[in-house]
């Protein structure tokens, strides 16, 4: 039995779609951000850093998306979330999952949290930065799956494409929505079509997207 730490639509979301799809038994406790509760001092026990997912494993918290994406991957071997290590296409799932990681959800953050960057709002030619660089990389990954997709590790879905599903919502409200790549929006279909992905839509109580 798993515990998850959640927030409603935030980055705990693709650790929520990879739990229904081990089938694995789990339970929800939810992280009311309106109340700021990833701050409060019995939160921060659990994660120091006030973010969220934390996942309870056997009496033990661990933190951090792609770090549980890539536990649960090895858990559950039968989810196919993550292909064997010590294949070619196991590499490849890791290369994509921190690039991920690092170039595209660290620079969301700056995105959507200003005093990050040690202001209230955004001088326009930072946000116009920062809009480059997300869409330089939906640039990137919609070539590759244009060339190799219809996922990122070609036919075969993975718990990197739900990752990137995840952070393809996100752009959901901005200036130019990844969905409006092509092969992203294909990949983008195909994960929301899952039953894992309605199911959380319901457990969580979403709607937009």
């Amino acid at each position: 039995m798993y515990t998850l730490y959640y927030s409603p639509g935030t980055a705990s979301m693709v650790i929520h779609q990879a739990l229904l799809e081990t089938g694995a038994d789990y339970k929800l406790e939810l992280v009311d951000f309106d109340k700021d509760a990833q701050h409060n001092a019995e939160y921060l026990k659990l994660n120091p850093h006030g973010h969220v997912p934390v996942l309870v494993i056997d009496g033990r918290t661990v933190f951090e998306s792609v770090a549980l994406l890539i536990i649960l991957g090895e858990r559950h071997p039968d989810s196919k979330l993550m292909p064997p290590a010590g294949t070619p296409a196991h590499d490849t799932w890791l290369q994509w999952a921190i690039y991920l990681s690092n170039a595209l959800m660290s620079t969301y953050r700056f995105w959507f949290y200003p005093y990050e960057l040690g202001a209230d709002e955004h001088d326009p030619a930072i946000r116009a930065a920062l809009q480059h660089k997300i869409e330089t990389i939906w640039d990137r990954l919609d070539a590759h799956l244009s060339a190799n997709g219809p996922y990122m590790l070609g036919n075969d879905v993975s718990g990197v494409d739900l990752l990137l599903t995840m952070l393809m919502r996100w752009s959901r409200k901005m200036p130019r929505p990844a969905t409006e790549w092509p092969a992203l929006k294909r990949l983008a279909d195909l994960v929301r079509a899952r039953p894992s992905w309605k199911r959380l839509y319901e457990l969580e109580g979403l709607s937009e997207w």
